[in-house]
């Protein structure tokens, strides 16, 4: 302490070093520029998003493809299974949901399986009720529902799955995509998660076959666009594949291993040097960027 008339010295300046200054402007930067509006999901940002459902999304877009493509008579769902480890057993990624109805998840599998719980409850209620197959998309809004609801409260969050539901009913074939955002949409061919984007080339150069293909031209076209997503040094085979198929005048039936080995011999040969393209990061909280809330782009 400093006698009386004697001036206290400055006060010590402290020095800044380069980890003091803001985190660099990349996608992981601006996340913590704004990290006070991603603490829970009834929070906007100042570009009016709601980043906790954009998280949610990316979690969809991390996990295995699975992708769905129908007829005029027929639709298929394919999915790519993956193991922890060689001792584990392939996960289950399509779900059945009743005799007409099944659906496709990538992302969370544990929520999945809440909503698969949930749809079956629903398709065995209508036919109690009704005495008649439940309609695809009634369903599918029911659980779109569900979702948006999960966007709105403080103490929830959002889904981390996305599902392709596909089923037949009166109306004919139908394939249905799902987003933890609440959004749904019907689509003659879709592919969702990791290295989807390869698929969707392939279903999209040939969408125009598809409306008159028979069950096995499908399920070929099927398994072709389920090999784009996978890496050069990554085959399909009867463990890491999922396919099935229903149709207007048949039941939902899983194609068992020594068939869909018959669809997997047919597949091109990959070139080396040819890798699946890998989707482009979201940056949930970058400003300017396109929100990914809507996936109708």
């Amino acid at each position: 302490r400093g006698r009386r008339g004697v001036p206290a010295p400055p006060p010590r300046r402290r020095s800044v070093g380069p980890s003091c200054g803001p985190p660099p402007e990349t996608a992981a930067g601006a996340m913590y520029r704004n990290h006070q509006y991603d603490m829970d999901v009834i929070t906007w940002s100042p570009g009016g998003r709601i980043l906790q459902v954009e998280y949610a999304m990316e979690a969809v877009k991390q996990g295995t493809p699975v992708l769905g493509l129908r007829s005029n008579t027929h639709v298929v769902l394919a999915s790519f299974k993956k193991a922890h480890s060689e001792l584990a057993q392939h996960q289950q990624k399509i779900f059945k949901l009743d005799d007409h109805m099944a659906m496709g998840i990538s992302g969370l599998t544990a929520d999945a399986r809440v909503l698969a719980e949930y749809m079956r409850d629903e398709c065995l209620n209508h036919r109690y009720v009704y005495d008649s197959p439940m309609m695809v998309g009634r369903l599918v809004v029911q659980v779109a529902d569900m979702s948006q609801q999960k966007t709105q409260n403080y103490s929830k969050r959002p889904y981390g799955v996305g599902m392709l539901v596909v089923g037949c009913d009166e109306k004919g074939p139908h394939l249905f995509e799902t987003c933890p955002s609440g959004n749904y949409f019907e689509y003659y061919a879709m592919a969702i998660g990791g290295r989807s984007t390869s698929a969707k080339t392939y279903l999209e150069k040939n969408f125009d076959k598809f409306a008159t293909a028979d069950p096995d031209a499908l399920v070929q076209h099927a398994v072709e666009a389920l090999n784009k997503t996978t890496a050069s040094d990554t085959s399909l085979t009867t463990k890491n594949t999922g396919v099935c198929v229903i149709s207007t005048s048949s039941k939902f039936r899983e194609i068992p291993a020594e068939e869909l080995q018959k669809y997997l011999d047919k597949l091109e040969k990959k070139d080396p040097e040819d890798a699946p393209m890998e989707d482009l990061p979201a940056a949930a909280a970058a400003e300017g960027a396109a929100a990914p809330m809507d996936t109708s782009g």
